[in-house]
């Protein structure tokens, strides 16, 4: 079957495409205007706990969110689809502060969450029709929780970036460390990023002070516009997280999140910035993260990573290769930001740094005396993918090579 490689070939096929904003209309999101095709179109915020199943396709029909006090559980197996919006009208899933997801895919069945273009089914990975590389065709999945922000003027809680101010359910930040907003396991998030504003596009997941009750583990974002998975604060761990095709930065942190990142893979696109882009604490409140177990692999438009505005944390055990094209351009170079002060045995430390490349000069490409910590190699010892990622469209693809 003919794949899809354009924005404008999907436009064309669905741009008849009924939208339904539905931050306004409540009721169990559940059942809305199901029908015989198996597939159940979700116009209205999940307001009472409800489970979605495999044997049915969701679509969903605007901006949806699982309001506070309620859980949304997601069976192995289930696809969910985001129909085409823009602006306000940007179709995506948000789980609210007090809200709970219950997603647990498995290797075999993954949950996934896609555009209406995909004609994918339960149980598949790879898509029949779809391109991994097209993207900004709905939303994305967001998750708001109630752990500590560091946030701008220590206010306690902001509005999410990618979602209209107006709307309370992309509110998020508190002061509950362990506040639990669900499980997600083997989830697959592809062709979202749908612009809502100049340069407030939403991310493939975002984490919104999510805490440490929460469980992420196994999640791969395909062909996002915008960032592929972003932690805005909190205090939740991930484990094994995997970005391909990302639109600007693969894994950005933000805000003082303080969790640790264990096993993750970015295989950067022709579009993507960063790799990794690391933002620190906006507001007084100070934390760092543990970014560890790391695989990346380049392309001659990006740069291995930007360490920016005051960053902490601990990077360690990261293998990068296939930047040497972007090195030619001044670009794939790791990069620190005069606020942040590298391998000070206190905020900012790196460990453990492996680099394929051409060059005779790592100082060339890890800048800022972050070089000290690297070693160029021929075959890697650190940032293995094969224990973890052999279930993601990525690895079907052979894109992990």
């Amino acid at each position: 079957m003919k794949k899809i490689h354009s924005l404008l070939t999907v436009a064309a096929l669905f741009g008849s495409t009924m939208l339904f904003n539905a931050c306004g209309d409540d009721n169990n999101g559940g059942d809305n205007n199901n029908n015989t095709s198996g597939e159940v179109i979700v116009t209205s915020n999940v307001t009472a706990s409800t489970t979605w199943t495999k044997d049915k396709v969701y679509i969903l029909a605007g901006r949806i969110a699982v309001t506070a006090g309620n859980t949304l559980t997601i069976e192995a197996g289930t696809v969910i689809k985001g129909q085409a919006g823009s602006g306000a009208n940007a179709t995506a899933l948000i789980i609210a502060r007090g809200a709970k997801i219950l997603a647990e895919g498995t290797p075999t069945m993954p949950i996934i969450f896609t555009s209406v273009a995909d004609e994918i089914k339960s149980g598949e990975i790879a898509s029949p029709n779809m391109d991994p590389n097209v993207d900004g065709l709905w939303g994305g999945l967001l998750i708001m929780g109630k752990a500590p922000a560091s946030l701008s003027g220590d206010v306690v809680e902001a509005a999410i970036e990618g979602i209209p101010p107006t709307d309370a359910n992309g509110l998020y930040g508190g002061t509950d460390a362990n506040d639990n907003s669900g499980v997600l396991k083997y989830i697959s998030i592809r062709h979202g990023g749908a612009n809502i504003g100049e340069g407030n596009e939403i991310n493939g997941l975002t984490l919104g002070g999510v805490g440490a009750g929460t469980v992420i583990e196994n999640i791969e974002v395909i062909a996002n516009q915008d960032d592929g998975v972003e932690f805005f604060g909190g205090t939740v761990n991930a484990k094994n997280v995997l970005v391909w095709n990302a639109g600007d930065d693969a894994i950005d942190t933000d805000q003082a999140w303080s969790g640790t990142l264990d096993g993750f893979a970015v295989i950067c696109g022709d579009n993507t910035d960063h790799a990794l882009e690391i933002d620190g604490p906006e507001g007084s409140a100070n934390a760092g993260h543990n970014v560890k177990n790391g695989w990346v692999k380049g392309s001659a438009a990006a740069e291995m990573g930007n360490w920016r505005s005051n960053a902490q944390g601990n990077f360690s055990s990261i293998y990068f290769f296939n930047f040497d094209a972007g090195m030619k351009d001044g670009r794939g170079d790791l990069d620190l930001d005069a606020t942040s002060a590298p391998n000070n045995g206190t905020t900012l430390n790196f460990d453990k740094l492996e680099v394929k490349t051409d060059s005779t000069n790592l100082s060339k490409i890890f800048l800022d005396g972050v070089a000290a910590k690297a070693t160029k190699v021929t075959t890697n010892t650190v940032g293995s993918v094969v224990a973890f990622a052999s279930w993601t469209w990525a690895d079907k693809a052979g894109a992990l090579k």
